[in-house]
């Protein structure tokens, strides 16, 4: 009985702090919603009101429509989502042949490809600049596009070449036997069976996209606004207008939310894919 009992204390008391640590992180989260729904009065007022008895909109119809807040979210989307598209187009076959061709030197190539994501932005910044520039292409998606493209190529082929390189090799070959092309390989065996590991791909790069400022802010000027750039121009020298921002703020959590969501069940798997070997 003593020892149950002991038992039983234990477990109220790590409940009890798993509960505190996840409303400790979970208050920014509380605080960005409420705030976004505030009057300018309750926002500076003090002591910080927890409850506002007042809500309005008014903070989501400036940010999102007088700032360009709504404007700036279709900008990240387009940007990201073509991104992520171009990015799997060109890493795939990339990581199929190096997982599963004979290729020369390929540790050292894999290697090298993995150096670039070690590559700090800031480095590349100017070049890139000067780069856009000298076409025409400063303040365009496709700028934007090709330069994160760029830079998560390399995990993303990193990624899924270990992925593949993780399926039977029977399967690979079975496939050429049958006369299968390389392609057809790729696009009807291998993809199919590594469906989970893509996903995670794709959101990683996603991600990687959505949350990008450096050349957010560099390559771009009035026409293209992503969702990064916007945030920080809500700051003002005389007025920091924290209503707006955290109704954009929010309102930018949700296509990542609603990603998550979708491809969890996949998450899991695709990561932990190839981790134990049989």
């Amino acid at each position: 009985m003593r020892k149950s009992a002991k038992n039983l204390v234990k477990d109220v008391g790590f409940y009890i702090f798993i509960a505190i640590v996840c409303l400790i992180f979970a208050f920014p989260f509380y605080w960005m919603i409420i705030t976004s729904f505030k009057i300018e009065l309750d926002i500076f007022h003090y002591p910080p009101v927890y409850w506002p008895m007042r809500l309005t909109d008014y903070n989501y119809r400036v940010g999102l429509l007088d700032l360009w807040g709504l404007k700036s979210i279709q900008d990240s989307f387009i940007i990201s989502s073509l991104n992520t598209l171009l990015v799997l187009a060109v890493s795939l076959p990339a990581a199929y042949a190096l997982a599963l061709l004979p290729v020369k030197g390929k540790g050292t190539i894999l290697n090298w490809i993995l150096s670039q994501r070690m590559l700090p932005p800031i480095a590349a910044a100017i070049p890139f600049f000067v780069l856009w520039n000298s076409v025409g292409w400063l303040d365009t998606y496709q700028a934007l596009i090709l330069t994160y493209t760029i830079f998560n190529l390399p995990l993303a082929i990193w990624l899924l070449t270990s992925y593949i390189e993780e399926l039977p090799k029977d399967i690979h070959e079975s496939a050429l036997v049958d006369g299968a092309g390389h392609l057809s390989t790729l696009r009807h065996i291998i993809m199919p069976l590594i469906g989970p590991s893509i996903a995670v791909t794709a959101l990683f790069t996603f991600i990687f996209s959505w949350n990008e400022f450096l050349f957010a802010l560099l390559l771009t000027r009035s026409k293209i606004r992503p969702f990064t750039v916007i945030i920080p121009s809500l700051i003002g020298g005389h007025a920091i207008l924290w209503g707006a921002i955290s109704a954009v703020t929010l309102i930018g959590l949700i296509p990542e939310i609603i990603l998550i969501i979708l491809l969890q069940r996949h998450l899991v798997r695709g990561l932990t894919l190839g981790a134990i070997k049989g």
